[in-house]
């Protein structure tokens, strides 16, 4: 038998599989919608990490720098207040106390090495307050989510000790 184009066209023949082609359309608009939203929250994400980072050059500058002027208790200060100044230079935090102004009697203290991608540009925030009870200061590093601190000492500032930080947790418990 032959066949012929007649019998092929047939609109009589029916496939045993049939897809209505709007299932297919369907399919590659919701593909290419999630696509789209992935792509434009890359891009947003993109942005927003850019503005930040431009909005800390504003705030801090590079290197990053924070500076606070307080009278923290040091003979010095008949002059004028002590100047901390918080510096993240290349990835290493070190702090600057110039007390009462003068800068001859510079002291530095080296914090930690931070370790990560764009840490350098991580901002050094500080902050005073007594907690300890002893009349004097205490200063407060912020580096992201974290504080260290360091008591005030009367003529220079240290790092918690075991014990002290234990004290501390007291009088902040029975606060």
């Amino acid at each position: 038998m032959a066949v012929t184009s007649r019998e092929i066209r047939s609109p009589r023949r029916v496939s045993s599989i049939a897809v209505p082609a709007s299932t297919f359309s369907n399919t590659a608009y919701l593909v290419t919608g999630l696509l789209a939203i992935l792509a434009l929250y890359v891009l947003v994400s993109a942005v927003i990490s850019w503005g930040q980072v431009i909005v800390d050059d504003w705030r801090y500058g590079r290197p990053r720098t924070f500076h606070l002027t307080a009278e923290v208790g040091r003979a010095e200060e008949k002059v004028g207040p002590t100047r901390l100044i918080a510096m993240n230079l290349d990835r290493q935090v070190l702090i600057l106390e110039i007390p009462g102004g003068d800068v001859s009697k510079t002291r530095a203290l080296v914090g930690p090495y931070l370790v990560g991608a764009n840490e350098d540009l991580t901002p050094i925030v500080m902050r005073l307050a007594d907690l300890n009870s002893d009349a004097l200061p205490d200063l407060i590093v912020g580096i992201k989510n974290e504080e260290i601190v360091y008591l005030n000492r009367g003529d220079s500032f240290g790092l918690v000790t075991a014990e002290e930080r234990q004290q501390i947790a007291r009088q902040m418990s029975g606060q």
